[in-house]
């Protein structure tokens, strides 16, 4: 796994590249927990290049979830497509998070 931010309209955007399994999440969960910590609250995850999700993956999605929670931050998924869509769709997660076509349209959902 490879993750890459990048800061637009006061939002950080997340790119995950590679796969989000039991051997990457725990990397994943403490970079994103870092953020969170240090006062960053509205996330765009780009799900463009991930190639494969797993049930530690998905674990790790809602970890971020439940911290931005306690923070009132957002989060609004990217480009989910594929593999990782199908995975999204047959766990539930499709109709617990946000989800738009491209970074762009996620960044809106956030203003």
């Amino acid at each position: 796994m490879d993750l890459q931010t990048t800061i637009e309209n006061n939002a950080t955007i997340v790119t995950i590249s590679g796969r989000l399994d039991a051997v990457t999440a725990p990397e994943y969960e403490k970079r994103i927990r870092e953020m969170i910590t240090s006062g960053t609250t509205d996330f765009v995850v780009d799900f463009a290049r991930l190639d494969y999700i797993s049930s530690a993956g998905l674990r790790a999605l809602l970890l971020m979830a439940k911290l931005l929670k306690e923070k009132n931050g957002n989060v609004c998924f990217a480009n989910v497509n594929g593999n990782v869509r199908s995975v999204f769709e047959m766990s539930g997660f499709a109709s617990l998070f946000k989800m738009e076509n491209s970074v762009a349209e996620a960044l809106a959902t956030l203003t």
